[in-house]
């Protein structure tokens, strides 16, 4: 399977300097092949970075939705909303979201469910805290958040699910001196979340599910990560605001 490379600039980049970036990237990276990527703007420059990314192979995400199609929902996006200017991709129960703004996996499970009913594909973040992995919780929060969100989640389905590993404690939210995981700390969490998938589906299932990797992902330690056998790409912040620096990562990818 190619791995999967996505870009969430988080809240970051009005719609000029999205469309910029989106211009820089797909030069940069036009002769791609072995690898997929995606771009996750703020909903602002969607419908833009969208039209920019027309005609190319980089796929359209999204960083959020709500679960209903349409209401009374007062400042929310929906998921036929996305559809509409051409979302592929969605973040779901990113480590910010339940942090920030207390979603929980009741809320990010309705969320999933909505976007595979709407053949948007969830990237669905799971991750554990530096107090939980300190208390050696990281395997049991896992297991809460990925057995909560897939609820109702079948195996035919899960062919479209991506789930991102993030540790929290790794994400480097724009800090220079955050530690991401090693290469050996994320594939053993990715190992457990495949082995998690099996014991919930089927080995098929496990097998052929992408895990990518989310935590202070840059150039510097991409290669090494993207080797690990368990990982099948990642879910990059910080440095996928520099159109250079991600294309760096998909080139690491393609190795």
């Amino acid at each position: 399977m190619k791995k999967l490379i996505a870009a969430n600039w988080k809240m970051n980049k009005t719609v000029p300097e999205a469309v910029s970036a989106a211009k820089e990237l797909k030069l940069l990276i036009k002769n791609s092949k072995n690898a997929e990527v995606a771009v996750c703007p703020p909903f602002t420059a969607l419908e833009a970075v969208g039209k920019e990314l027309e005609k190319t192979k980089i796929k359209l995400g999204a960083q959020n939705m709500h679960f209903e199609d349409s209401g009374a929902y007062t400042g929310d996006i929906s998921p036929l909303m996305l559809k509409g200017i051409g979302c592929e991709y969605v973040i779901l129960g990113h480590s910010e979201r339940r942090e920030f703004f207390k979603e929980d996996d009741v809320l990010i499970n309705k969320k999933v469910m909505s976007a595979l009913k709407n053949k948007l594909t969830p990237i669905l973040c799971v991750g554990e805290t530096l107090e939980q992995r300190s208390s050696s919780k990281a395997r049991e929060v896992i297991d809460k958040q990925l057995r909560n969100c897939l609820d109702k989640v079948n195996a035919k389905q899960m062919q479209n699910v991506v789930i991102a590993y993030e540790p929290v404690w790794a994400i480097s939210r724009g800090i220079s001196n955050t530690k991401p995981a090693t290469k050996e700390d994320a594939e053993e969490m990715h190992k457990f979340i495949r082995e998690f998938l099996g014991n919930i589906f089927d080995s098929a299932t496990a097998k052929n599910a992408r895990i990518i990797y989310g935590g202070s992902v840059k150039p510097e330690n991409a290669e090494e990560l993207l080797s690990m056998p368990n990982i099948n790409g990642a879910l990059v912040g910080n440095a996928s605001l520099n159109a250079k620096s991600f294309a760096e990562i998909v080139k690491a990818a393609e190795n």
